[in-house]
């Protein structure tokens, strides 16, 4: 039988592969030299780490009011470390190069999981990795019916940065590559996120201004995606209030925190969003002003500043930022990661991403070449334009449960598999299924719960690690389907 991942395999929308993304041969070529864009990927690469490791003493200080940081100076005097705005990525990029592939399969993301990704991931990252241990893989595990979290976390923020430095100028590939990685742990608006911003980070290798940045971004969308009117709004608060970003801070979040002082008012898209389009439009590519403001608006704050610090990273340049003077050792030390180098350095990991980024290039139809003895790329630029359109969620369900609803019946009935079995009572418990299936098939039934009670950090992340509104849902008809409430909290990372 096969695996209920593979069969739900054929319900998801394709993110498409690199070779896909590539433009006919009459479209626009423009060409960067091998400076220029070891220049951009470094500088690009180090604007994510300064936004990451600067802003972690602001992360989720100023959620009511916004930062009063008057004073700024960017610098790693001890070096980089390994945090979950960077390390994560990190591991899928030194496979790919390893690999010599870009779009990684699902199953090896899964395996990559298992044996690297293990401790300090939160939220849907955390709830995506106990799935894994069920037999699910990505993208199933970051679907919304499967994953409370994966409506509105910030993964497909956060995790995308890097994906957009690989796609120089090659905006739709960049969102392709960016989900292959994000729908890991998110769906809907979170994978709007994705092109939104791998659509912004590409497009500042040739730009001129946050503003033409900005629009390729909101063109990578899906027309219906809030993402629109969250960018359209910062915009034009900016607009209206050009020296007083405390004022567009104030208006993002009262019409954006709407869920009650919950996780979402903290950690969701709609804030993160609108606190990075803010960075960006009040710093105006100024890498030191462009993260302050960052810091000021608050709320996840080391996020949006390490992703607006990518973009405005690659506008700036390493030679820039490193003429300026500022402490920055260049280490790359891993705390976090296992079975990955103990020790990186800034300029490796941006190495490899320059490894990577040739490869996408030539894959899109793109050359390098040697001209007057240097190295040039000569990229076939591409019009943003979004690749993944938004999924109604509703419809989507209903899909699933219908082309799933025998197969995971078969499964609970097979009584060779114990982890099939357990993985179809979550499914049916997800979908709905589980009164019906209980009522018909209950001996059967009972042995496939306790085949899920055997999974003990699944129980937990449905019970303790999903305090959202879809959680509360899952734990009801997880109960209802028989399934008992652990005792006990633990922790599921070290």
């Amino acid at each position: 039988m096969k695996t209920a991942s593979s069969v739900l395999l054929c319900l998801i929308v394709s993110c498409g592969s690199v070779a896909s993304a590539a433009q006919p041969t009459a479209s626009p070529t423009v060409e960067l030299s091998g400076e220029q864009l070891r220049d951009k990927i470094r500088g690009g690469l180090l604007g994510q780490m300064l936004g990451n490791l600067n802003g972690l003493k602001h992360e989720m200080k100023y959620i009511h009011e916004p930062g009063d940081v008057v004073q700024y100076t960017p610098g790693l005097p001890e070096g980089a470390i390994t945090d979950d705005d960077t390390d994560l990525e990190w591991v899928y990029i030194v496979e790919m190069q390893r690999a010599n592939t870009i779009l990684l399969p699902p199953q090896r993301i899964a395996q990559l999981w298992k044996s690297r990704i293990n401790r300090r991931i939160w939220c849907s990252n955390e709830y995506a990795r106990q799935l894994m241990d069920l037999g699910l893989e990505p993208p199933l595990t970051g679907r919304s019916a499967l994953n409370p979290w994966a409506n509105f976390n910030i993964s497909g923020q956060f995790l995308c940065e890097t994906f957009g430095l690989i796609a120089p100028a090659m905006p739709q590939t960049a969102g392709r590559i960016g989900l292959n990685y994000t729908t890991v742990a998110i769906d809907l608006e979170p994978a709007q996120t994705t092109q939104l911003f791998t659509a912004m980070i590409a497009t500042a290798f040739t730009a001129r201004s946050v503003d033409s940045i900005l629009a390729a971004g909101i063109n990578a969308t899906d027309p219906r995606s809030e993402l629109r009117a969250i960018v359209a709004d910062v915009r034009e608060w900016q607009k209206k209030y050009p020296d007083d970003w405390r004022t567009t801070r104030r208006l993002v979040k009262e019409k954006y925190s709407r869920h009650n002082g919950g996780m979402r008012d903290r950690n969701g898209y709609e804030l993160n969003t609108a606190s990075t389009i803010a960075a960006l439009v009040y710093g105006k590519g100024d890498l030191p002003k462009t993260l302050m403001t960052a810091f000021n608006f608050g709320w996840d704050a080391d996020n949006s500043a390490a992703t607006a610090g990518t973009i405005a990273g690659v506008m700036t340049g390493y030679r820039s930022m490193l003429a300026q003077g500022w402490p920055i050792v260049d280490r790359y030390k891993n705390t976090t990661r296992q079975e990955m180098p103990a020790d990186e350095t800034i300029t490796s990991f941006a190495d490899r991403l320059i490894d990577l980024a040739e490869k996408v290039i030539i894959d899109g139809g793109g050359q390098r070449l040697r001209i007057d003895g240097r190295t040039v790329y000569r990229i076939r630029t591409e019009e943003p334009k979004n690749v993944l359109p938004l999924p109604n969620l509703e419809q989507q369900t209903v899909e699933m449960r219908k082309r799933l609803k025998t197969k995971i019946t078969a499964a609970i009935l097979d009584e060779s598999s114990v982890q099939m079995r357990a993985q179809a009572a979550y499914l049916a418990i997800c979908l709905d299924l589980a009164p019906e299936i209980r009522t018909q098939h209950t001996t059967a039934w009972a042995e496939s719960i306790k085949a899920l009670s055997r999974h003990e950090n699944v129980v937990q992340a449905i019970y303790y690690q999903a305090n959202v509104p879809k959680g509360g849902l899952l734990r009801k008809r997880a109960t209802a389907a028989g399934l008992k409430r652990p005792e006990k909290r633990k922790r599921l990372w070290e």
